[in-house]
């Protein structure tokens, strides 16, 4: 950052550009607007972090961030506790539910297998979903289509299938809407190869 700003706003820029995706400059409007609150306001601000933090607790069945033991849609009895979308964060959860498609139960994992980064599976939530397979028909694996996710999404397979549980994987393709022009060569690819019939 340059040395004409402030030590106060290079300080709390710093730690904004400290959240993911999060950018130097998106971290210094953000800081700027933090500072021209008023104290009252920023305490506020500071506090419902606090309190958000504090009440967070993790689903004691299918690892989400909740506020209670478990949650909301582990307790519904609505729910197809038979089939099981292991995903990897809190927000693929909430990216599924928006669609409306999906009446089953989730498993989080918190993260992907990357040993270049020093992530195995004892870093993960892996032993509690593998706990979870005793009821289960299906395992739908919602990874990212990355290198890890890949990855992750193999190495749980090869756990699984021994319990005679269907694993299968989500569809890549083309997103609705998209031109063909547009698309990138691996997703073409995909595409072509998981097309279904009319």
């Amino acid at each position: 950052m340059a040395e004409f700003n402030s030590e106060p706003l290079i300080l709390a820029a710093q730690e904004f550009a400290k959240l993911p995706g999060i950018g130097m400059k998106t971290a210094q409007r953000l800081a700027y607007f933090i500072l021209n609150s008023s104290e009252k306001e920023v305490e506020d601000f500071a506090q419902g972090l606090i309190k958000a933090r504090k009440s967070m607790r993790i689903c004691k069945s299918c690892m989400n961030i909740c506020s209670s033991d478990i949650c909301p849609i582990c307790e519904d009895e609505k729910r197809n506790k038979k089939l099981i979308c292991v995903v990897e964060s809190p927000k693929d959860v909430s990216a599924i539910e928006r669609s409306g498609g999906f009446d089953g139960v989730y498993h989080v994992l918190h993260g992907l297998l990357s040993p270049i980064n020093g992530i195995g599976p004892d870093k993960l939530k892996i032993r509690e979903l593998m706990q979870r397979l005793t009821d289960c028909d299906e395992v739908i694996m919602a990874t990212s289509p990355t290198v890890e996710g890949e990855a992750t999404a193999a190495y749980l397979s090869k756990l699984i299938k021994p319990f005679e549980i269907r694993v299968t994987r989500l569809a890549y393709g083309l997103p609705a809407g998209a031109s063909l022009e547009y698309a990138d060569d691996v997703t073409l690819l995909k595409a072509l190869q998981n097309r279904s019939e009319l």
